[in-house]
């Protein structure tokens, strides 16, 4: 992994341990987490901090209920990184890298977690599905809707779902299609909306049938990299 992709794993680490502390913010966990491990802050500094000594780290924490830090930990571990389970999301189904040969990976951008009702630049979610010829399975989701302050935030969007090929989204704007597409997706834009589960069910068929040249590429790569890993 490269030493930007590692800056932007930490960054959405932080991100979403913040987000598990009541009245907490990423400024202060930020400036709690340098005072432990230094900087930079690197997923393998991450991966030290212990729930104790984050408690101690700042005063903010002090009355915080271990329960909390301790989820907060596990995703500056990196342990929690999706979000299935959450109240009103879809479950995630179980995938291991394999599972689905010929398969590609999307991430929709939605607010409420069944439709593509959301901006790129805005949305609350990032719906994350494995898509064959054969099934479809929605593997993660990941939190969008809050960028460590000082981060650009098509950037850090960006490299939240750069694992994925192609991007479904209500709309996007020009600077941030170039950063979407500089990490290897391909944007689609669905401006009325639609079902993720439909649109999910939509590109299975397609990749069933006669996919378009620019998805036939991109399918391409994926089994070439599956070839080469």
């Amino acid at each position: 992994m490269s030493e930007e992709a590692i800056a932007h794993e930490a960054a959405l680490r932080i991100a979403l341990a913040a987000r598990e502390i009541p009245e907490g913010d990423v400024a202060t966990l930020l400036k709690a987490l340098i005072s432990l491990v230094g900087e930079p802050l690197t997923t393998s500094k991450l991966a030290k901090v212990r729930v104790n000594r984050l408690q101690q780290a700042s005063d903010a924490f002090a009355d915080i209920d271990t329960q909390y830090l301790k989820k907060a930990v596990r995703f500056l571990k990196g342990l929690d990184m999706d979000l299935e389970g959450h109240a009103g999301l879809p479950p995630v189904e179980p995938y291991q890298e394999g599972d689905m040969p010929g398969s590609i990976r999307i991430a929709m951008c939605s607010n409420t977690g069944d439709q593509i009702d959301g901006h790129f630049g805005s949305c609350r979610y990032f719906m994350i599905y494995q898509i064959s010829a054969e099934q479809s399975r929605l593997i993660a989701i990941r939190s969008a809707d809050q960028e460590p302050e000082g981060e650009d935030k098509n950037e850090y969007r960006a490299a939240a779902i750069a694992d994925c090929q192609v991007l479904y989204t209500m709309s996007i704007g020009g600077p941030a299609a170039a950063k979407v597409i500089k990490t290897g997706l391909f944007p689609i834009k669905f401006p009325k909306s639609g079902a993720v589960t439909e649109q999910a069910e939509r590109l299975r068929l397609v990749l069933a049938g006669s996919p378009p040249p620019w998805l036939a590429k991109i399918m391409a790569q994926t089994q070439s990299e599956a070839c080469l890993s």
